[in-house]
């Protein structure tokens, strides 16, 4: 089968569309043929080098953590999904025309496959995010990248469980925050202050999904460092905060609460730009960049 891999770290010129066998479904797991998957901050960050002390990685490497496709093999003990059926969810070196998935959900018929195969990976970060926080209905939550790809999951979930969202982001993105039900301000000296007049009940909890050394601010606007998570600031801890970098056991639980929540219309997911899949590369400079709107994709034929 055709899948990208790199045998170094580096640019995104390492990134090469090559031939390897293909995976099977071993014990627990699904394989799907891949219609499509996403890119992720993560990913660039891994063949950059950046994660090599947290992350070895043996070469070569397969790339990508989700994509939705349809089923063509089921794994020993799997069961509530057949050959045929579309599905998505999380597996390793998903950027291939085949990939073993080992949590899943099945996708809603109006899912177009280019949003489920960017679905999984910001859904399940934003529902372990506000969990890890105990945010609950009729509590306020400040939430630091509000805009993002994490960020917009996290409001529209948070809206759903009936918490207030007030969000951090630039300028430009503020209309966008509006839409999606977060009251919006930057991120800039006086923070506490502008937090306080939108929300003077005060805040309950915050999140922090940009990673701009905010964990002590945000303690010192809840008041409770235990309340405090960042997904991205590894010094976290070191503050009394928590700090979540890794995907949640039975992930399948948050993709299927998540896969209701679209089918009722409470939770969009905006597509930014869509490869194929021999243009990873280039995905993977956009995605660096840091200023797309919406999910970068790439699909398979």
């Amino acid at each position: 089968m055709k899948a990208v891999q790199f045998s170094e770290y580096g640019e995104p010129e390492v990134l090469k569309l090559v031939e390897i066998e293909e995976p099977h479904a071993g014990a627990g797991q699904v394989r799907i043929a891949v219609k499509a998957a996403g890119v992720n901050q993560i990913d660039w960050k891994i063949r950059a080098g950046y994660m090599k002390e947290f992350m070895p990685l043996e070469f070569p490497a397969g790339i990508g953590f989700e994509a939705a496709g349809v089923v063509d093999e089921v794994g020993e003990g799997v069961t509530g999904v057949a050959v045929g059926d579309a599905v998505l969810g999380f597996g390793m070196g998903t950027m291939a025309e085949y990939a073993v998935l080992t949590d899943w959900a099945k996708k809603p018929d109006d899912m177009p496959f280019e949003v489920a195969g960017g679905f999984s990976l910001v859904i399940e970060t934003a529902m372990r995010s506000l969990d890890g926080v105990g945010a609950a209905s009729g509590e306020t939550i400040l939430v630091c990248g509000a805009g993002g790809g994490v960020g917009s999951a996290v409001v529209q979930i948070a809206r759903a469980r009936g918490i207030i969202v007030i969000g951090t982001e630039s300028p430009a993105k503020q209309d966008y925050l509006r839409e999606l039900g977060a009251s919006p301000t930057t991120y800039e000296p006086g923070l506490a202050d502008r937090v306080k007049a939108l929300a003077p009940q005060g805040i309950d909890a915050a999140l922090d999904l940009a990673g701009a050394g905010v964990i002590p601010e945000l303690i010192g606007i809840t008041g409770d460092a235990s309340r405090v998570l960042s997904i991205v600031d590894f010094s976290a801890p070191e503050h009394g905060a928590h700090f979540s970098p890794q995907r949640q056991e039975n992930a399948g639980k948050a993709l299927e609460e998540a896969v209701r929540l679209y089918s009722e219309g409470a939770l969009k997911q905006r597509v930014g730009k869509i490869f194929p899949l021999a243009q990873l590369a280039e995905a993977h400079t956009l995605a660096a960049q840091g200023d797309v709107t919406g999910k970068l994709v790439i699909t398979v034929n």
